[in-house]
C-alpha cells in the first residue's frame, strides 16, 4: 500500500513531523511518501490561508497521486479534501475528519489543542462541517505567537500540557484532539501525561486511509462527487488538466 501525504504549507520542518509520524502510525509494508507545498504559507491559520493551501494540495495531488493508493492532506480543517473527493479515483482524507471520526469512537465530548486563537473559528466551522458541533466541549489555543513552527512543542510543551488539562477539568471533555500537522506526534509523546485519550490527526488519517483502501471503494460516478461535467479552462497546469478529465475517463 502506498499513501501519499500532503503537506499544504511550505514548512519543510513540519513535513519532517507529519512523515515522522505516519511511519511510525503506519502499518508494516504500507509506504510513505510526503510532499510539501512549493507555495503557499508557513502554517495555515486563516480561510484565506486554506484557500491557498487547497490549491496547493490539487496541484501536488494531481502531481504525484498516480500510482498511490490514497490521498491524505495534512493540515487540520481539511483544506481541498471535499473538492479532491469529486476528481480523484482513490480515497482522499483530511486530518480533521480522521481525527473527528477517532474522537467520536472513544468518547462523547472532545476538545480541540490548538496552536493560535486565530485558527479557532476556521476549526470551528470544520467540525460542524462534519456535523459534530453538538460533541465539540471546547477549543483551547495557545495566546503566545509563534515563533518556529517546527519546534513549536519543544518551545510550547508545558502550555500545551496545561491546555489539555483545562480542557479536561473545566470543559468536561472525554477526548482530546492534538490538532494541526504541527503537533504531529506529540499525542503519542504526552499520552502517559494526560487522563483521557488523545487522537492525532496524522496517525488517524493513515491508519483510516489503510481501512478505505482494504474495503476497496469504488469511485462516484453519480451524485455530489461525481466528476465535474466537462468544460473548456485555461490557464491551469496540464496535471490539474488532466485530473479535470476524469470525466471524460468515467463516462
Amino acid at each position: 500500500m502506498k499513501l501519499l501525504i500532503i503537506n499544504p504549507n511550505i514548512s519543510t520542518s513540519v513535513s519532517e513531523l507529519i512523515a515522522r509520524e505516519a511511519r511510525r502510525a503506519a502499518s508494516a509494508g504500507t509506504e510513505i511518501n510526503t510532499r510539501t507545498a512549493p507555495f503557499g504559507v508557513a502554517y495555515i491559520e486563516t480561510r484565506f490561508e486554506a484557500m491557498i493551501g487547497a490549491y496547493a494540495a490539487a496541484e501536488l495531488a494531481a502531481a504525484h497521486a498516480p500510482g498511490h493508493d490514497a490521498v491524505i492532506v495534512a493540515a487540520f480543517g481539511d483544506p481541498g479534501v471535499a473538492a479532491l473527493r469529486e476528481v480523484m479515483d482513490i480515497p482522499v482524507l483530511g486530518l480533521t475528519e480522521s481525527s473527528l471520526m477517532s474522537a467520536c469512537m472513544l468518547g462523547q465530548r472532545f476538545s480541540i489543542i490548538a496552536i493560535s486563537r486565530r485558527i479557532s473559528a476556521w476549526y470551528r466551522e470544520t467540525v460542524q462541517a462534519n456535523g459534530l458541533l453538538d460533541r465539540l466541549a471546547s477549543i483551547r489555543t495557545l495566546d503566545s505567537a509563534v515563533k518556529n513552527i517546527g519546534a513549536i512543542q519543544n518551545d510550547h510543551a508545558d502550555d500545551l500540557k496545561a491546555l489539555c488539562t483545562r480542557a479536561i477539568e473545566e470543559d468536561g471533555a472525554d477526548v482530546l484532539i492534538i490538532a494541526g500537522a504541527p503537533l504531529a506526534g506529540l499525542a503519542r509523546t504526552i499520552a502517559h501525561q494526560i487522563p483521557v485519550p488523545l487522537v492525532d490527526g496524522v496517525s488517524s488519517a493513515v491508519r483510516h486511509a489503510e481501512t478505505l483502501v482494504a474495503l476497496s471503494p469504488q469511485p462516484a460516478s453519480r451524485g455530489s462527487f461525481a466528476p465535474p461535467p466537462l468544460k473548456p479552462n485555461q490557464g491551469l497546469s496540464p496535471a490539474i488538466q488532466a485530473l479535470l478529465a476524469i470525466g471524460r475517463r468515467q463516462k
